[in-house]
């Protein structure tokens, strides 16, 4: 079984109490379906499951009455097998096929005789309406393709090597050679086969990349798939920016631009496709913002804007130029900028990121601007060997009323700290997280000069 970081967060949720009901979302293929089935067959003593896709008969639970009696009376009567109140788990999977029952969460969670989690692939795209969600008794996760960590872990690094390389981290100190080089070497390869477990798994068993890439147009043709049954209007226009995305990323500004679909495209007439695409799960907007300075949101300009998919594997497989056997020779320096570019966003928007960048005339172009918990970080993503050299971050850094007191560069070369800027190679991602609040804060209120 593939090592996935999100199994510690479901065992937190099932230790929580008082319990809700766990929302697992994300994009297909992401592992979902099989993380929960592992997880409830080694924590409960049973395990019911209901695919509302293959299943459709069982909407029919929710049909009606949706009080505690009515609905543990269906739900019993459906599976035939006992089920041990407060020892079995019951998963609904493709959720979004079946509103009633997410409705129905609120009443199910109430009676407390069962711990529930929901799966669902396309949440986002309102393909169908939930008349009532149960607020306050359904707690939500997103889950996307496997990090580098989980990768590398897949593939053979052991867990002392990423202790070490997190220590390297932390102190901003070099790497061993021989570890650098081979960690290099499997970021490489995780560049072109990406995170969807199927095809990773495959990559551990038999280094086939031939299979690895069947896998992934597989993966690609589902996702068309679900253009053509899920999206409600557009569906042409949805699928020729899915389809245009590795085009866009080999631009020298990787910008989207709607005139590559039409002389007359507008924004706001094509927006609504581009937020299908990304409430699908299948592709990440990054925005450009006016100056990196908190709150970012605040910043943004909608109106320009990159686009790229979920998953670095499945971009060198729609690039259909063959990019994977340059990758495999190490060279990730002609016109492989846009790959590697994914490559970070697919890792940053895991490790808990919004996706943004900025381009300014007078200050130049970087790649990515993160808000690390009260902090602005520009980011520089490099391929070549040219790492040091990078005008619009030192013009950023030299601007006093933004702030910025510190920048990364991720590239080809080992850790070194040089003023306010940390060249970090290309692994080191999976230690660049989000900053979070405590998942316990307890504060006091002094209320003793009100009385």
């Amino acid at each position: 079984m593939l090592y996935r970081k999100m199994y510690e967060k479901l065992l937190n949720w099932k230790n929580n109490r008082p319990k809700k009901a766990l929302l697992l979302t994300g994009a297909r293929q992401i592992g979902k379906t099989f993380l929960i089935r592992e997880f409830g067959r080694q924590n409960y003593e049973s395990l019911a499951e209901i695919n509302f896709i293959t299943e459709p008969s069982a909407a029919l639970i929710f049909g009606g009455d949706l009080s505690v009696g009515t609905l543990m009376t269906n739900l019993t009567a459906y599976f035939r097998a006992p089920l041990t109140p407060g020892k079995t788990l019951v998963f609904f999977d493709e959720i979004q096929e079946c509103p009633a029952a997410r409705t129905a969460m609120k009443f199910l969670v109430e009676d407390g005789r069962f711990d529930y989690i929901e799966s669902g692939s396309l949440l986002g795209v309102n393909y169908k309406e939930v008349q009532s969600y149960p607020v306050g008794y359904e707690e939500t996760l997103q889950m996307y393709p496997m990090d580098f960590e989980e990768f590398a872990l897949a593939n053979g690094a052991q867990r002392e090597t990423i202790a070490y390389l997190k220590e390297r981290f932390d102190q901003k100190a070099p790497v061993s050679e021989a570890v650098h080089q081979t960690m290099k070497e499997l970021f490489r390869y995780f560049v072109i086969v990406g995170g969807m477990p199927a095809a990773a798994q495959s990559f551990v068993d038999t280094r086939d990349m031939g299979e690895v890439l069947r896998i992934q147009n597989d993966i690609l043709a589902m996702y068309r798939q679900d253009i053509a049954k899920y999206a409600r209007n557009d569906k042409a226009k949805i699928k020729d920016i899915f389809d245009r995305v590795p085009a866009e990323l080999n631009t020298r500004n990787r910008r989207f631009k709607l005139s590559d679909i039409s002389k007359t495209a507008r924004v706001n007439r094509y927006e609504n496709s581009f937020v299908w695409l990304a409430d699908a799960g299948v592709a990440l907007p990054c925005y450009s913002v006016s100056e990196p300075k908190v709150p970012l949101r605040l910043n943004e300009r909608s109106g320009l804007f990159r686009l790229y998919m979920n998953d670095t594997g499945l971009l060198c497989a729609a690039s259909m130029e063959n990019v994977q056997f340059d990758i495999l020779a190490g060279d990730l320096t002609v016109n492989m900028g846009g790959i590697l570019e994914n490559t970070f966003a697919q890792l940053f928007r895991a490790n808990g990121f919004e996706l943004r960048y900025l381009n300014r005339k007078n200050i130049g172009e970087i790649d990515f601007i993160l808000q690390r918990g009260k902090n602005v970080v520009p980011v520089e993503i490099k391929s070549g060997s040219g790492y040091e050299s990078h005008a619009a971050l030192n013009n950023a850094l030299s601007v006093p009323e933004w702030g910025l007191g510190e920048a990364y560069v991720f590239c080809l070369g080992n850790v070194l700290a040089r003023d306010k800027i940390t060249y970090l190679p290309w692994y080191m991602v999976m230690f660049f997280e989000q900053e979070r609040l405590p998942e316990h804060l307890i504060v006091e209120v002094d209320l003793k000069n009100l009385t």
